[in-house]
């Protein structure tokens, strides 16, 4: 059986090479998450960046969070926004020049790459356009597929703030590109806590 990952978390303030697991578990998607919104380049920093700040401040992770994930987008979002300029400079050319080399490879064929590039311009126009507060939000959403509430943790943010958020990204992304795709889809309310009022 494998430890959770608040176990690991309480484990490594005595035992620090059990904070290995958690990078070996999370470090791949929080990897390809950075390279969405910075690139390559400064993925493979920003990732090792998130994870050294974490373990450096793991004794104040408070096991009461939703969890761990949340607690590691959220130093990845602080160290994005570090990166805001590249963010913006990295969307503007794509909405320029519809070539995006990250998803291109992901995309299993040249129908999915001509499709992804005719929706890519408008898309990542209108995603520079967003204050960074809403673009965390919503790639937080979308490529991190992260609920309303982990989103709320990593972003340090009431789960009502994250709502109006997405909401405010969503339309104005509909606005600007007029093109369906999964960014400016109505967001379904997600089941939350009792106590939990937005």
């Amino acid at each position: 059986m494998t430890d959770s990952d608040a176990v690991l978390m309480a484990a490594s303030l005595d035992e620090p090479e059990r904070f290995a697991v958690l990078f070996d578990r999370h470090a791949p998607t929080i990897h390809q998450y950075v390279a969405r919104r910075l690139g390559r380049d400064a993925a493979d920093d920003v990732t090792a960046e998130t994870f050294l700040t974490a373990f450096r401040i793991r004794a104040r992770y408070d096991s009461e969070r939703a969890g761990v994930r949340p607690w590691l987008y959220g130093i990845a979002a602080k160290l994005i926004s570090r990166h805001r300029r590249e963010e913006v400079k990295a969307l503007r050319l794509l909405a320029r020049t519809g070539h995006d080399p990250v998803a291109e490879s992901w995309a299993d064929s040249a129908d999915d790459r001509v499709a992804a590039q005719a929706v890519s311009r408008p898309l990542a126009k209108a995603l520079a356009r967003l204050s960074e507060g809403d673009r965390h939000a919503l790639l937080l959403f979308a490529w991190a597929d992260f609920t309303y509430l982990e989103i709320a943790e990593a972003l340090d943010i009431p789960v009502g703030t994250v709502r109006s958020r997405l909401n405010r990204a969503r339309r104005k992304l509909r606005a600007a590109t007029g093109v369906h795709s999964p960014f400016n889809e109505p967001f379904e309310p997600q089941q939350l806590p009792e106590g939990d009022l937005v």
